[in-house]
């Protein structure tokens, strides 16, 4: 798909003829054959543009340059909670803009900078745009991990614990993708000269390089703390489990006195010792006697402290701060 856009008024808006900008969207092998035949693209810079897995870069000719970036993956519900990266092609020369993508993209969302009247302005807002991206994606994955994060605590299943996982993954793939853009950043700085970026260009493109390291140490801030508490919320899980184990165990051992006075009775001896008393009351003291029985089991367990940790636990107040 062939998207094809102009200058009018210090705005990006899309035009049928003569196009300053054309943003190709997972191109066809036609349209690939275009690029390198009209536009005179090269072919492996082409191919590194739409591979996900190529690292970012800047290669120079003349007033051309091909660059390499990374940008978020458009997420969908079949992903699965795991955010992905992709790369992204810019090739740009002196009167025209060439993007490349694997997704389609809003490229010209961004507000950062407010009037475009070239190919190089419309670079720099499409380095604004994959930020801000950048940084949608940060605040969703970290709403995602403190929803996640309530859940764990209550739960006694691997599956949100495996869903924090993958969050983590999507944070490696971030703190990789942002970094190699800040180094892409970092050398079209030192080469703004030779891509004839004037003064102001030369200044937003500073601004660019800030925004991004900030985006970087957030997303790298990110991936530590859900790092570091990894091990701990698996812990939760555990202990979860183990607290329920406890009270199920709790439960066995306090019937097992009922269950062995019912059994060495039995029906028929019960009935036979008994014989005297009318059965409705014969069989309710038996059954208070063996509710006595619990309960005294029960006082017992508590006594010797197995339930002890837990009921401290619950019962004990939080001093007063003052």
């Amino acid at each position: 798909m062939v998207e094809r856009y102009g200058f009018s008024n210090g705005k990006v808006v899309p035009v049928a003829d003569n196009p300053s900008i054309l943003v190709y969207a997972a191109p066809t092998d036609t349209e690939r054959q275009e690029l390198l035949d009209d536009y005179g693209l090269d072919a492996h810079n082409l191919s590194s543009a739409l591979d996900p897995d190529e690292l970012g870069r800047v290669e120079l000719d003349g007033a051309r340059a091909d660059i390499i970036l990374k940008v978020p993956r458009n997420f969908t519900s079949e992903d699965q909670l795991l955010f992905t990266v992709t790369s992204m092609g810019l090739f740009i020369s002196p009167k025209r803009l060439i993007v490349v993508t694997t997704d389609p993209i809003d490229l010209f969302h961004d507000r950062s900078i407010h009037r475009v009247g070239n190919v190089r302005d419309a670079m720099l807002k499409i380095w604004y745009g994959t930020i801000s991206h950048f940084l949608g994606h940060l605040k969703v994955i970290n709403m995602l991990s403190d929803s996640l994060e309530k859940r764990v605590n209550a739960s006694m299943g691997n599956r949100y614990l495996l869903d924090m996982f993958t969050l983590e993954k999507s944070l490696v793939y971030f703190v990789n993708g942002i970094s190699s853009n800040q180094m892409v950043l970092e050398k079209m700085q030192v080469c703004a000269p030779k891509l004839k970026f004037t003064a102001s260009q030369r200044e937003t493109l500073e601004d660019i390089g800030i925004e991004n390291l900030q985006c970087s140490k957030q997303a790298e801030i990110y991936s530590n703390i859900l790092t570091g508490l990894m091990d701990a919320r698996g812990s939760v899980v555990n202990n979860n489990l183990n607290i329920l184990i406890k009270r199920l165990t709790i439960i066995s051992v306090v019937f097992m006195p009922m269950n062995v006075l019912a059994g060495m009775g039995g029906m028929s001896e019960f009935s036979t010792w008994t014989a005297a008393i009318p059965w409705p009351i014969a069989y309710g003291l038996a059954l208070l006697a063996l509710t006595a029985v619990g309960f005294g089991t029960w006082w017992l367990l508590k006594k010797f402290g197995i339930e002890r940790n837990e009921m401290d636990h619950r019962g004990r107040r939080r001093p007063a701060v003052r």
